[in-house]
This record gives structure tokens, sequence and C-alpha cells, in this order.
């Protein structure tokens, strides 16, 4: 596993770290038969080469600052619940307005984005705020909204009455575990019976809301993803009439990065989009 990942060969990958050994006079991985384990050295000189290699692609980052704002590489985390519905229009836009980026994308869940943030192995992420962690700087991007999904025969059965107390009602369809979409909906919700939390645990919105519109119970959708995942046909949309739940969509990196200039004129560049967006926008029917 470790020699696929460093792209040579098993025998390769032991010789390298034998001869490390040997130049730095310490033991760094325990050899017990067919199994290995690094040692506490290793582990510290591990974790010490993470950091300098770290601050190797800072160095190379604010050198890059000089050729002007975006360009070369940046390397964009994006969870997927709004990758799908934004990145076309974000990287249409990059090439238009910085086409001297290379802009990387790494599509994933919230945890993993931050994890691989941190160890510096990507620039930026584009997730739901807040982040709490004190190592990372945030930029909000835009408000969200949450609309409920339902079949369409039900909506009229919506109309009167109090919308939460309803939902809490019916069998609500969430993404799986990890997804920070499903924490966020059952925050709002304050389900607590594990029966409704384990109803369906689906790996996209498409899932969801073809289950949605074959009746099988309702959820909450992020406005974003409405016009791509919704049959308007087979299913209705209803909006909270006051104080709708929402997200906060954001930019987050690294406080040490040099990169905020780029950072910033990235998020800039995503809030125009979504402000374009709103001013062309058809009024939605519920």
């Amino acid at each position: 596993m470790a020699a696929d990942q460093c792209a040579v060969t098993q025998p390769a990958l032991s010789m390298q770290i034998k001869e490390l050994e040997r130049e730095l006079g310490v033991e760094l991985v325990e050899r017990r038969g067919n199994a290995i384990a690094v040692t506490p050295a290793g582990q510290e000189i591990a974790a010490r080469a993470k950091a300098i290699l770290s601050q190797v692609r800072e160095l190379s980052d604010y050198a890059r600052q000089h050729h002007g704002v975006l360009t070369g590489s940046l390397r964009l985390g994006i969870i997927p619940s709004i990758a799908p519905y934004l990145l076309p229009d974000i990287l249409t836009a990059v090439t238009q307005h910085y086409p001297h980026l290379d802009l990387q994308i790494r599509e994933t869940q919230t945890n993993a984005l931050v994890e691989e943030l941190i160890r510096g192995e990507l620039d930026a992420v584009m997730v739901a705020l807040p982040v709490q962690q004190p190592q990372l700087e945030t930029m909000p991007l835009f408000e969200d909204r949450f609309l409920i999904a339902v079949q369409s025969q039900a909506a009229a059965d919506w109309v009167a009455g109090d919308l939460r107390t309803r939902i809490g009602q019916e069998r609500l369809l969430l993404l799986e575990e990890g997804h920070c979409l499903r924490d966020q909906a059952l925050q709002f919700c304050q389900i607590a019976n594990m029966q409704a939390r384990r109803a369906l645990g689906a790996a996209s919105l498409t899932t969801i809301m073809q289950m949605v519109a074959a009746g099988h119970g309702i959820t909450l959708l992020p406005e974003l993803c409405a016009e791509t995942e919704v049959d308007r046909k087979r299913v209705a949309l209803i909006a909270f009439p006051e104080e709708p739940p929402m997200r906060i969509v954001g930019l987050a990196w690294r406080r040490s990065s040099s990169r905020k200039g780029d950072f910033m004129a990235l998020g800039e560049l995503i809030k125009s989009l979504k402000y374009d967006e709103a001013d062309t926008a058809k009024p939605a029917k519920f």
C-alpha cells in the first residue's frame, strides 16, 4: 500500500527506508516478520517532515504571488452538495477571468477535506460554515436556504399548519452518515428517534429526489440544488414563511498560507456568480 502511494516497488521502498535509517542513525520502523510498525522516533520524524514539506509549499506559494493573483495551480476541495451545482460556473468564470490559474478539484465530504487542508494537501476548501478549526481562516460567500421537497400530489396538504411540526411527522429522507447536509437537516428538525434517522442513507441528492417523487418521504433541499435536482411535475418545493433554515457556504484556508489574496479573489468571483444568478433567476413556484 505504502509502495503504491509512493509509486515504487516494495523492495525499493524498503531499501530507501533502510538507507534513511542509516543516514539518521535511528530506527524508523520496527520489523515483525511480515508486519511493520512505525517507531516513536519514526513518528516524530514523519511529523517534522510533513511540517517541512508544508513550509516548502508555502515558500513556493509566496514566490508565485509575484506573478499576479490566481496564477499557477490551486487545489480546491468542495463538498458534494455544492460541487455539481456551482462548479461548472466557477470553472467557466475562472477560464474567462484568470486564464493562468490551474484549478485542481477534489470532491469529498467535509471532514476529509478539512483534514487534507490542514495537512497541506489542499490549498482551500469550499464547505458549509462554520468550520471549528483554529488554524483555519474562513470567508462567507452566500446564504443557501433550505426548502421542503414533497411529492407534488401531497403539496396541497402542506398549505396550512406549522411546517416544522409537520416535518417531524413525515419520513425524512437524508444523505448517508458523514455528509454535513444530513447533520444540518437533523439539527434543524431536532429529530431524536433513531428510526427516522435510519430511514434512508442515500449517497446522492439525486437518489433522494427520486424517492420523494415516488412518495416515499420528504427532504430538506438546499435552494442551490433545486434547479438541477427537482422535476417540477413530480416534486413540489415549499418555502418556510419566515426565518427559513439555511446554510452559509464559504471558503476556508490555512491561516499560515501566503495565498490569502488568491482565496479572497476566488471568493469574490464565486460571490459574483451567485449575485448574477439571483438577478436573473425566475421566482420559484411553491
